[in-house]
């Protein structure tokens, strides 16, 4: 029988509503996990256990009482630490933001709150999100559960690997250019990024705002579009949000509604740079579901070999204009000494502040926007971006899903790539095409090579979500990868 901490989120959400599970006892028994395995991974920047057991504690009173009940009444979950929670510190594993306590709730955190979750803690992560490795945390970095010695992903590397220790069964995380599934697929969680306008981005602290998007992590496909249901929908306060009616993501996963659904595979997903024990994996995965009853050919999407590029150049730039309000002066960190003109104390407090990759990217941003090079850069970064949105529209016209790897290697080293930043921009380049064109994308565990996971990329059409979530738990149900834990 498993322990309270291995259940699912639906199946807590069960047993606490009919009172076979007392709130105060599950949520003991998340933090004596996360006891046992934090020392090792360091999956979390910030631990709130006072707050979550008194809030538990609420809960059962209300059960009790059967009033007040939320969908997810009672679940635990851990928010990525660039989404900000109302008192308590919100850092972006940063010095910059080491003491940073936001006076308001994310919009995805009040719904959260409204429906009776419970935030145990802030997860570690690459600093501002830029990352795929959750090494650049001013906080140290998190470790791989599978492999200690490994990255976790990055950059929402401390939510994944929060969800597969087993420390909570629901995390979120923030996707930029692969931030959730990278670290998903390196962890061997369910990691998604929804359309961009699905979620609100209200309270998400910008790197680059016309990329990011806030999303679920689980350790299963229902627990995924449980939380989806939860975080979607229109918000006022975000001018991006898409104005469209919530739905019930659990309620769609219809497992016999996938017959003759048609997935197409880019060529491109399988090129140059991808491991051949990772094009093998994601293969049999791709049978399998033809073997359920998809059908499936190969596409080519050949703008995607301009994606990376233009990627880079968008969110750099969009990182140099957002950043610029870290100054030490207004707020963020401050040197003790701070002698000199408003220009010399500015330079100092932001080289401080900032780690190197932070600083890099803000370099790199504000020559794409200078004078002179506007145009050169940024503005035809921006032209092959409807360039490839075209393309991606085009291909999935004529299929209901692209599927392909979702990282090009299997998870390396902790410092095997830290210093080649070239090389880990490039691990990037199978996740990015989707936060160009906006459209939806998760990463699911499709098998293991050398005892290390591998994720296969589901990529669907704007606000299809439904569709790529079917597809993702046809595969789920008819396979036990997500069914292995790692030894810690």
């Amino acid at each position: 029988m498993p322990r309270h901490y291995q259940i699912s989120a639906l199946e807590a959400t069960w047993l606490i509503r009919n009172q076979e599970l007392s709130c105060e006892e599950y949520i003991l028994s998340i933090f004596e996990r996360i006891d046992k395995t934090e020392g090792k991974i360091h999956a979390f920047i910030t631990l709130l256990r006072e707050q979550a057991l008194e809030k538990a504690r609420e809960v059962d009173k209300l059960v009790k009482k059967r009033e007040g009940q939320g969908i997810l009444s009672g679940i635990p979950i851990a928010i990525k630490d660039v989404i900000c929670t109302n008192g308590v510190r919100t850092t972006c594993s940063s010095r910059m933001l080491k003491d940073y306590v936001p006076p308001y709730d994310a919009t995805v955190v009040r719904k959260l709150n409204s429906e009776g979750a419970i935030i145990v803690g802030k997860t570690n992560m690459d600093e501002f999100a830029m990352g795929s490795t959750t090494e650049t945390s001013f906080f140290g970095p998190t470790r791989n559960p599978w492999d200690l010695n490994k990255v976790p992903g990055g950059s929402s590397g401390g939510s994944a690997a929060a969800v597969i220790a087993e420390d909570v069964p629901l995390a979120l995380g923030s996707d930029t250019g692969g931030s959730i599934r990278c670290p998903a697929s390196y962890c061997s969680v369910v990691g998604l990024k929804p359309t961009y306008g699905l979620v609100s981005r209200y309270g998400l602290i910008s790197y680059a705002n016309s990329l990011e998007q806030i999303g679920p992590f689980a350790r299963t496909v229902e627990d995924c579009a449980l939380l989806l249901t939860i975080i979607s929908g229109h918000d006022d306060k975000d001018s991006t949000s898409a104005n469209l009616s919530s739905k019930d993501y659990v309620s769609l996963l219809k497992e016999d509604d996938v017959n003759g659904l048609r997935i197409g595979v880019p060529h491109e997903f399988f090129g140059e740079g991808v491991d051949d024990d990772v094009k093998d994996t994601v293969w049999e995965a791709i049978l399998k579901l033809e073997s359920l009853g998809c059908t499936y050919d190969e596409v080519s999407v050949s703008s995607v070999s301009y994606a990376l590029a233009a990627y880079y150049i968008i969110a750099m730039s969009e990182a140099s204009s957002n950043l610029a309000r870290y100054d030490g002066l207004r707020f963020g960190f401050r040197q003790e000494r701070d002698e000199g003109d408003w220009a010399t104390v500015y330079a100092k407090n932001r080289k401080e502040g900032f780690g190197a990759e932070v600083r890099r990217r803000i370099i790199l941003g504000t020559y794409a926007l200078s004078a002179g090079y506007y145009d050169q850069y940024y503005l035809k970064a921006l032209k092959v971006r409807t360039i490839l949105r075209r393309d991606f529209e085009r291909a999935l016209k004529e299929f209901d899903v692209l599927i392909g790897p979702t990282m090009p290697v299997l998870p390396f080293g902790i410092g095997e790539k830290i210093d080649d930043p070239l090389t880990l921009y490039m691990c990037d380049v199978l996740t990015v095409p989707a936060n160009i064109t906006g459209y939806p994308a998760m990463s699911i565990p499709c098998g293991f090579k050398n005892n290390l996971p591998v994720g296969m990329q589901i990529m669907g059409k704007p606000f299809d979500e439904e569709t790529v979530l079917r597809v993702a738990h046809l595969f789920e149900q008819n396979t036990d990868h997500n069914l292995r834990r790692p030894n810690l």
